[in-house]
């Protein structure tokens, strides 16, 4: 059982080093989950005097005010046999053997920290001790409580240091270890007052009773110990600490315990009770409570850990790789991420993702409405035909059909269905445009780098204007192939009329009567209708060939060519991430690193058991 002390100590160290101590954070913290003990207590309550005498040792710094300004995470492994030593978390290699000195290096620390102007701070300083007078224990000694602030201290501090400690004990893990001197009333104790706040029924909340050697004679504490004054639902410790005559005197800590166990089982009052009081009693009972809920905490730590684990790699997927530091990394990098939107606009195109069938509606509805709605009519008014026609012959009058004025006809019609053409490549256009930006957005990549986005955009939409210009000049060419040379099947059918009995001096010498006329018009019309049923079908192909083959296979090639001409230096302005960003992807990989070494350690305890 002693390794699972082990383990939350290795655990909690790596929050430290990770920057995870329970502070309120956007990111989820191991720490609040361990199980731990707090210890809690006013400044003249003896809380110092207690942890010296678990540990055996005189280690702590004393003095008037508030000592103890950051938490101390109290780390004890009992060995065999050897010499007793400590060490410090954030001197790892440097072993302590003189315990006045880990007093120094305590206050030292906590000055690093704070400054020296008596601040507090919540960052933890751990503190491991290697002794054989020790069991296997981790207390986290916090800032007495106190009432008034010192000389040197904001007024803030006292609500400050309250406001620590209860975000500590408040936590469903935390075991409290409340420290109440004997000589006063309990119902004024500082440690009592707030634990009773976060722990009303006492369910885990240990009742430590100090100076029970300073009572008024005549007073005992019988009462409290055997819980009638306060109950709690674990029984009360009283010790007996060092007096300060014997502080001054470096009694010695071995020593000082012995005097304890023969007071309470030579004080008549205490004599019963002798066997369950004692700081020596009071560190086995928590240790053995605090192997007892890591135990039962052990399942929950690792679903708590696998869910977490999952949670913070997606986090990660989702805010993208970190930057590279080269300039070939940075342009693989970009590459990537212009590949990454260049797919999904594709696959917008081709149906994966909606919008390309827009594309689609262009040449099935909005294009054969737009030649539908030309007015040949006007253009093929009897006057306009006869205008036309006799324009056509000019001095010499045609002698069989009219070619001249047939062909002026077909062509100012025909140059009509420009308008539709130039159209339909527009509408094309603004599709792919939308498309182009919608696939920016879908982008999780560009997010990341606003100025990368905003360059792909401008690159992307200056090749859909290229291929624009192209696929205009190609379409408007399918109307002047149509307008340049007319379909000779067509005017071979037209003499047809008079060999079916028409009235040929007629059609050769009354050129110009209304019949006539019409009949031109509607001979022209049909050749219009049928070069519109022609170019309905002809022109999606040239806009498709154009403009959407074209995208599909060269949107970005420009913006690559450029690309490969920039340096590291402007490469890099194009991975301009918001340092936000980076920030939180760095403390996301330090968490996502804590969690699986906690899984490991963890597992291979759980293993074991």
């Amino acid at each position: 059982m002693e390794n699972l002390i082990q383990l939350v100590n290795r655990l909690q160290r790596a929050c430290t080093a990770l920057g995870d101590h329970g502070e309120e954070s956007a990111l989820p913290t191991l720490w609040d989950a361990l199980p731990s003990i707090a210890v809690v207590g006013g400044q003249s309550s003896g809380k110092s005097s207690v942890l010296e005498s678990i540990v055996g040792k005189d280690f702590l710094p004393r003095g008037s005010g508030i000592v103890t300004r950051r938490p101390l995470v109290l780390q004890l492994h009992r060995i065999d046999e050897g010499r007793e030593y400590a060490e410090f978390g954030h001197l790892p290699r440097k072993r302590f053997t003189d315990f006045a000195a880990v007093r120094k290096e305590i206050a030292d620390e906590t000055d690093r920290e704070t400054g020296r102007s008596k601040q507090i701070s919540s960052v933890p300083i751990y503190l491991s001790i290697y002794s054989p007078n020790v069991v296997n224990l981790t207390l986290i000694d916090l800032p007495g409580l106190t009432k008034v602030a010192v000389e040197g201290q904001s007024e803030g501090i006292v609500a400050d240091i309250e406001n620590m400690v209860r975000s500590y004990i408040e936590k469903p893990n935390c075991i409290i270890l409340a420290v109440s001197p004997a000589n006063q009333d309990l119902a004024t104790s500082d440690a009592i007052k707030i634990s009773r706040e976060v722990d009303p029924k006492g369910e885990r909340t240990f009742g430590v009773l100090t100076k029970i050697d300073l009572m008024d004679k005549g007073t005992d504490a019988v009462d409290i110990l055997e819980g009638r004054a306060y109950k709690l639902q674990f029984p009360w410790i009283g010790v007996v600490n060092r007096s300060q005559q014997d502080i001054n005197k470096n009694v010695d800590m071995i020593a000082a315990r012995r005097r304890e166990k023969e007071y309470f089982s030579s004080t008549p009052e205490y004599r019963h009770m002798a066997n369950r009081m004692g700081s020596e009693h009071l560190g086995k009972v928590m240790s053995k409570h605090l192997e007892s809920v890591i135990k039962s905490r052990i399942p929950g730590l690792q679903s708590l850990i696998s869910k977490t684990i999952i949670e913070l790699e997606t986090e990660l997927s989702r805010l993208g790789k970190p930057i590279a530091t080269d300039a070939g990394g940075k342009l693989y990098m970009i590459m990537e991420v212009c590949r990454t939107f260049d797919g999904i606009f594709k696959e917008h195109l081709d149906g994966v993702r909606p919008g390309g069938d827009k594309i689609y509606n262009v040449f099935d509805n909005q294009l054969p409405a737009a030649l539908k709605r030309l007015q040949f009519d006007k253009q093929l008014s009897m006057d306009n035909v006869r205008k036309l026609i006799t324009e056509a012959d000019g001095y010499q009058p045609h002698l069989i059909a009219p070619e001249q004025g047939y062909r002026r006809l077909i062509e100012s019609s025909l140059t009509s269905m420009k308008g539709p053409a130039e159209a339909a490549v527009d509408a094309v256009h603004a599709i792919l445009k939308e498309l182009v930006h919608k696939s920016i957005s879908e982008t999780a990549e560009l997010k990341q780098y606003p100025s990368l986005r905003v360059e792909v955009n401008g690159a992307a939409v200056e090749s859909l204007e290229r291929m624009r210009d192209e696929s205009k000049k190609a379409t408007l060419q399918l109307v002047e192939m149509e307008c340049s040379y007319l379909t000779v099947d067509f005017f071979r059918k037209l003499p047809q009329d008079i060999e079916k009995g028409g009235n040929p001096t007629h059609s050769i010498f009354d050129r110009y009567n209304d019949s006539y006329l019409r009949r031109i018009g509607s001979n022209v019309l049909s050749y219009v209708n049928m070069v519109c049923a022609t170019l309905r079908n002809s022109i999606p192909k040239s806009v498709v060939y154009c403009q959407v083959r074209e995208a599909k296979r060269s949107l970005l090639d420009h913006f690559f060519t450029d690309l490969g001409k920039k340096e590291g230096k402007q490469l890099g302005t194009l991975l301009d991430e918001d340092p936000a960003i980076m920030q939180r992807r760095i403390s996301l990989a330090k968490r996502l690193e804590l969690y699986r070494a906690a899984q490991a350690e963890i597992d291979s305890v759980a293993w074991a058991k």
